[in-house]
């Protein structure tokens, strides 16, 4: 691990607090059980109940604060970064120096969390890390560890097991499952000492220009907060860090982001205003992360404003709900430059000591870097009176808290054996479960899927379009990470060639040929390719066209020159395929072969054209590392299709938002339409056009029949306190076993305020057996039937409420539950 010379190295090191200086120990409380002289230790020889692990967690909070100095609160919660001591500039480089000037400047200033997403060498890594740990524990009065930051929202970012997107993981409808991927990220993060990662995104999918719909679980708050839950508790749940006392529950925090109501910028464009109210802002935005986060660790606000307030300076959201109504005790922080917003992008103050004081008095919250540092500005604040220490304390007992959580205070350091936690076998078995899940069948006329390649099956098979030879991962993920992945041209070709069973029992290795055409770029309106590509296709049984929007990794994506359709600060006009890609898709079509088109994409793609005229249609966000093998599996029928759409498709990006569970009343339709032909059919509501979804919010086919009978609602009258259950059974009435995914949608009949026409109350992800039966019970709190009224208060009231087992779009069985 390179860490021999350590004693070497730390006799070098200094403390920083040299109590020769009376300002070193501005406060610190006095007359206390400590002596300013060693604020680290009791005057009576006894332990410092901080130090103690068998201490509470509040015990140990209390004990410290009172011997920090101001400048030591603020130092931590301002952001860090691990390139203070070392240069981490050449991914390829392991040299294993630090600069101590450095490290010490980082520690007086910005000590309580360390950004450490960087692509280096792990053996470098972890002796960075060390080497900060061990300066802080050892070498400071107080030794107070660090949290250690990177990104996980889908896979442990530095060479990790890259898993779907998140709005790929939310289309597995399976909360188990994102458990264990979670489970994973964290685990191949914690060996490397990262003890903070910066997922989930609970942001909702209601704006679909916007670019970072890749990074959420879905339009709908119920499976964004389920999903969310599933993915904090993966993370910091499990089991806890190595040799830590009993008091310690997690061992990776999550961070909840981005609080709150960030995904629905105006015009869908990153950072513009949210416009909305309270009952919306309650109903729509806020239900996640009382779901999932209650319990995180951490919470990142947002960039944005909601209805003229920035989010990082609303006293509302983060003091009256999160802190006061939810209870909320943990680590608070901004994202990267938001405090400099309130100059640059708000216009609510024109200094530093202004931002940083609206901050953290009312968001009682860190500062990420990114910016100016602006909390730099609060000691002086704080010893001139115009900012009162309580805000600050109150900040820094959320990240003290977080640390103890973790009991990084016995045991900050990485694990020697850190590599055998990366890449195991099991996270591959995760990662190929998450990949077939996450895929959707959109649409399968006449059958045509799955393809059959086994024994007297298709001789030959076109893979057309520039989404066959690429890795497409979704954003937030290292420098060449795609170089890991599988492409679908690879995956379908081990197919074929590894004689993978197929759902009809025959075996994929055969004398079936693969042929492939690019046709055209993702990026460009070139059209050269085409002759090629038809030329494959007529060669061909049938032909699987690849289109889409593509993202890139966080090197790229923020590259001059470079382009991308989606991601962090990439921002749509328009929802369908970009450049050739939908004419090399009418080409193929033309050749009169069967054309599956398969959308590998972080958003919705609007193409009607594609719905109406293609034999299937085939939906895979942005994947993760087994990408390929998964989609070849599903087309080739290895693995049958259960992925659910978590957000619904438009028809074009003029009738968003398009999202399933709408107000009542608010989508009338008197459609209008414009034929293959050119000819014109207006209509009123939208004239030429319609505002009824592509494809909707819950539906995904399968390759075999379910059923649904003996709907029960019990009770089927409650109080307004009482939860209930629905029941159902599930009938699988195809040749195939398959999942199905039990969607519960429920409806208020008449309310004293405007309701959704439908909501999402409840799902379960169950096996059926081919020519078999499951009955699912799925319970329903009886909060989740609560309006927020017009005395803005939560409210469950008496009447009827419309419950339906199906789809947002379809229902399968239906029934009425009546509350007293």
């Amino acid at each position: 691990m390179g860490l021999k010379n350590f004693s070497a190295l730390l006799a070098l090191v200094t403390c920083v607090y040299s109590l020769s200086d009376s300002t070193k120990t501005f406060g610190v409380r006095d007359g206390l059980h400590f002596s300013l002289e060693s604020r680290g230790d009791n005057i009576n020889g006894s332990l410092p109940t901080y130090k103690n692990p068998k201490a509470s967690i509040e015990d140990r909070v209390n004990d410290l604060l009172p011997r920090m100095t101001v400048e030591e609160k603020v130092a931590q919660i301002i952001q860090g970064d691990l390139n203070g001591w070392m240069d981490l500039s050449d991914p390829l480089d392991d040299t294993k120096t630090f600069n101590q000037t450095g490290l010490e400047e980082m520690m007086r200033l910005k000590g309580g969390s360390i950004w450490g997403g960087y692509l280096v060498p792990y053996d470098k890594f972890v002796y960075g890390v060390t080497i900060g740990q061990k300066y802080l524990m050892e070498n400071t009065t107080l030794g107070i560890p660090a949290l250690i930051q990177s990104e996980g929202l889908h896979g442990f970012t530095n060479k990790g097991t890259i898993f779907p997107s998140p709005i790929g993981l939310a289309a597995s409808f399976n909360p188990n499952l994102i458990t264990q991927v979670a489970n994973i990220t964290a685990s191949e993060a914690e060996g490397l000492g990262i003890t903070h990662m910066f997922a989930p995104v609970l942001d909702l999918s209601r704006e679909l220009r916007w670019g970072r719909v890749e990074e959420n679980f879905g339009e709908d708050p119920f499976l964004t907060g389920e999903i969310g839950h599933a993915f904090v508790q993966g993370l910091q749940g499990g089991r806890g860090r190595r040799g830590v006392g009993d008091t310690a529950f997690a061992r990776v925090a999550a961070t909840c982001k981005h609080f709150a109501a960030f995904g629905s910028p105006q015009g869908g464009l990153n950072l513009a205003q949210v416009s909305g109210g309270e009952r919306e802002l309650r109903t729509m935005f806020l239900k996640p992360f009382n779901r999932a986060c209650v319990e995180s660790l951490s919470i990142m606000t947002a960039y944005s404003s909601y209805d003229g307030i920035p989010a990082i300076a609303n006293t509302h959201l983060l003091t009256d709900i999160l802190r006061t109504e939810w209870g909320y005790k943990y680590y608070v922080t901004t994202d990267a430059g938001s405090v400099d917003l309130l100059m640059t992008l708000h216009g609510t103050c024109d200094t530093r000591e202004c931002a940083a004081k609206t901050a953290v008095e009312n968001g009682l919250s860190a500062e990420m870097g990114g910016g100016t540092y602006t909390y730099l500005t609060l000691p002086d604040q704080v010893k001139a009176g115009t900012v009162d220490v309580k805000f600050i304390d109150e900040t820094v007992k959320g990240m003290l808290r977080i640390k103890f959580a973790m009991g990084l205070f016995e045991n900050p350091y990485p694990y020697q054996d850190y590599a055998s936690m990366i890449r195991t076998p099991l996270s591959r078995e995760v990662l190929l479960q998450a990949e077939r899940e996450s895929i959707v069948l959109l649409e399968n006329k006449k059958g045509i899927l799955p393809l059959n390649v086994g024994k007297g099956g298709l001789k030959s098979v076109a893979l057309v379009g520039p989404q066959v030879d690429r890795v497409s991962f979704g954003d937030y993920v290292f420098f060449n990470a795609s170089l890991a992945g599988i492409s679908p041209l690879d995956g379908f070709k081990q197919f074929i060639a590894n004689g993978s069973s197929t759902s009809s029992g025959s075996k994929g290795k055969s004398a079936t040929k693969i042929n492939y055409a690019k046709g055209c770029e993702l990026w460009s309106n070139d059209q050269s390719g085409f002759d090629e590509a038809v030329k494959v296709v007529q060669e061909s049984d049938v032909a699987v066209v690849m289109v889409g929007t593509w993202s890139l990794d966080q090197t790229l994506l923020w590259t001059p020159g470079t382009n991308a359709t989606t991601g962090e600060h990439v921002d749509l006009s328009d929802l369908g395929l970009v450049g050739a890609q939908l004419d090399l898709v009418k080409a193929v079509k033309a050749t009169g072969k069967p054309t599956v088109v398969v959308f590998v994409s972080g958003k919705p793609i609007a193409e009607p054209w594609i719905q109406e005229n293609a034999d299937a249609v085939v939906q895979q966000f942005y994947p993760g590392e087994l990408g390929g093998q998964a989609l070849a599996e599903v087309i080739f029928g290895a693995v049958n299709p259960s992925g659910k759409l978590p957000v619904s498709f438009p028809r074009d990006v003029g009738t968003t938002p398009v999202f399933y569970n709408y107000l009542k009343g608010s989508r009338p339709i008197d459609a209008g339409q414009i034929l293959d032909g050119g000819q014109l059919m207006f209509g009123h509501q939208y004239v030429l056009n319609s505002p009824v979804p592509l494809w909707s919010f819950g539906h995904g086919l399968s390759y075999t029949t379910f059923n649904y009978t003996n709907l029960v609602i019990s009770p089927s009258t409650i109080s307004t306190s009482q939860d209930f259950t629905v029941t159902v059974t599930v009938h699988n009435t195809g040749a195939v076993d398959g999942k199905e995914v039990v969607q519960v949608y429920m409806t208020d009949v008449v309310s004293s305020v405007v309701t959704p026409n439908q909501q999402l109350v409840g799902f379960e992800k169950v096996d059926v057996p081919a020519g078999k039966s499951v009955t699912v019970s799925i319970k329903v709190l009886s909060s989740q039937l609560a309006v927020w009224s017009v005395k803005n208060g939560w409210v469950v009231e008496p009447g009827a409420f419309n419950v339906k087992v199906g789809t947002s779009d379809q229902m399968f069985v239906g029934g009425v539950l009546t509350v007293q």
